[in-house]
This record gives structure tokens, C-alpha cells and sequence, in this order.
């Protein structure tokens, strides 16, 4: 079984940093993609960040680049995002997801509906 487990979410001011971790365990695909995704009240879910095992490759959602950083530790199947020059517009749950390269990067971060397996979310919230 897949299990995915978010830690690092908080709350923070605006201009404020935050690093997110996530934990995954139990999956057997040897090629994935693995990412965050957040989601804000009445809102949907928008893909912020994925990175490939593959070769390393990264995406980041509209806007995010720059203020954002995904990275992972793939010994401790870890990934991390590093959320720098954070604004009120932020505040979300933040959920990592990971699926098996079926599809192009790209395909799987832009909502996350393609993804294989979610963990519970962390909750980051921008105070201005």
C-alpha cells in the first residue's frame, strides 16, 4: 500500500518562507512522478509542483516559479518544496500525490486527477 506523509505545513506571514516534506512508501513503480498539489476553500485543485524520478525534470503551476522550489532525496523517497515569498493568495491544503509515469509530467501535475495515490494534506496558511 501507498502511503504518503505531508509534513512542514503551518502558519506563517506574508514574505514568510515554508519547506514542505513528503514521505512515500510501499510503491513498487520504478519510474514516477511525484508532486504537490494544494487546494483553497471553494476553489479547485490546481498542481503546484511535480518533479520526475526519471531524470529530475520539474514543473511548477502558473506564477509559481521563482517562489517555489521542489526537490527530492531519492534514498529517502522524499520529496521537498520550498515556498519562499509567500502571499495570503497561497493559503491552501497542501497534498502530495505520485503516479507511475504513465503520462507526461505535464499531464499529471496540471490538476492531479491522473495521479495514483494522495496523502492527507498539510495546511499552509499565508497571513497578511
Amino acid at each position: 500500500e501507498v502511503q504518503l506523509v505531508e509534513s512542514g505545513g503551518g502558519l506563517v506571514q506574508a514574505g514568510g518562507s515554508l519547506r514542505l516534506s513528503c514521505a512515500a512508501s510501499g510503491f513498487t513503480f520504478a519510474d514516477y512522478a511525484i508532486g504537490w498539489f494544494r487546494q483553497a476553500p471553494g476553489k479547485e485543485r490546481e498542481g503546484v509542483s511535480c518533479i520526475s524520478s526519471r531524470d529530475g525534470s520539474t514543473i511548477y503551476g502558473d506564477s509559481l516559479k521563482g517562489r517555489f522550489t521542489i526537490s527530492s532525496d531519492n534514498a529517502k523517497n522524499t520529496v521537498y518544496l520550498q515556498m519562499n515569498n509567500l502571499k495570503p493568495e497561497d493559503t491552501a491544503v497542501y497534498t502530495c500525490a505520485i503516479s507511475p509515469l504513465t503520462l507526461s509530467l505535464a499531464v499529471l501535475c496540471r490538476s492531479g486527477d491522473a495521479m495514483d495515490s494522495w496523502g492527507k494534506g498539510t495546511q499552509v496558511t499565508v497571513s497578511s
